[in-house]
């Protein structure tokens, strides 16, 4: 039988919130995958394991797969771990969870700390929906028109961005999105130095130019959406009407309020008006 892949989310600063599942599994698996040993020897150190490490990042992983892939298919156990939060995102280790899945290995996530989660729940913005865009391009030209991809989007944005392009990247962001639009600068989340901002991007960018948000350490941004984009009555009821052929009264209001971002009710009164009006 096959060994077992566990992916392991690791502290994003405050090493105790490495979870008690982490720390069994680090000190118990055959071979670590890190993206840093170095890095990982560390947390290693803090929580006395000794568990052999193998190096896996972005320049190597098409070849430490098929290594990794035998150990496991020989039936050792596996974790892979990033430098920091949950790996894959924004990480690496893709490829190697992609083949040892093919490959029928188990693959068993060990949740625990992620950046992205974590600037959510301080943010103070919409987080029922979200998208998660990781980092912007570092030429300014190519992120203006990433940005200006994204400046229609509904949901709330989240991006990681280094100390060497925050202001610029916030400043952009202003100039694309409008600097009154709501946003979250998290810097050196966890850690001793953390620093949480929500306001404007005009007052973030403000903020960020005279130091009053240190510009020291990592970040990540997330930015409020446009909000759900209203459709016109027209357009409701066409659709309205075109689904009710095809399933019940209460499905149809379900299911409209579901792509227009009305209410149910509404929806449903809105459909026996217009039901009425054809047997007239």
């Amino acid at each position: 039988m096959s060994g077992t892949l566990y992916i392991v989310a690791t502290p994003i600063g405050n090493l105790e919130d490495l979870t008690p599942r982490a720390r069994r599994i680090l000190a118990d698996v055959d071979l670590i995958a890190a993206e840093d040993t170095r890095h990982t020897g560390r947390l290693l150190l803090h929580i006395g394991a000794k568990t052999p490490q193998k190096a896996l990042h972005d320049h190597n992983e098409s070849e430490q797969v098929e290594l990794l892939l035998k150990t496991l298919l020989d039936g050792k156990t596996v974790a892979l771990v990033s430098d920091a939060g949950t790996p894959l995102v924004s990480d690496p280790g893709y490829r190697l969870v992609r083949d040892a899945r093919a490959a029928g290995v188990t693959v068993t996530p060990v949740p625990g700390p992620s950046a992205v989660t974590a600037a959510l729940a301080v943010a103070g913005l919409p987080t029922d929906r979200f998208v998660f865009e990781g980092f912007l391009p570092a030429k300014g030209a190519a992120r203006v028109e990433a940005l200006r991809s994204l400046a229609g989007e509904p949901r709330t944005l989240v991006f990681f961005e280094s100390v060497h392009r925050i202001h610029a990247c916030v400043a952009d962001m202003a100039a694309v999105f409008g600097g009154a639009r709501r946003a979250f600068v998290g810097r050196e989340l966890t850690k001793m130095h953390e620093q949480c901002v929500t306001a404007t991007l005009d007052e973030l960018t403000e903020r960020l130019a005279d130091g009053s948000i240190v510009k020291k350490g990592e970040f990540v941004v997330a930015v409020a959406g446009t909000g759900r984009p209203q459709a016109s009555s027209t357009d409701v009821d066409r659709l309205l009407t075109a689904l009710a052929g095809r399933m019940p009264a209460r499905e149809v209001a379900a299911v409209a309020a579901s792509a227009t971002g009305e209410r149910t009710n509404v929806l449903y009164s809105r459909l026996l008006e217009l039901q009425a009006d054809d047997r007239r």
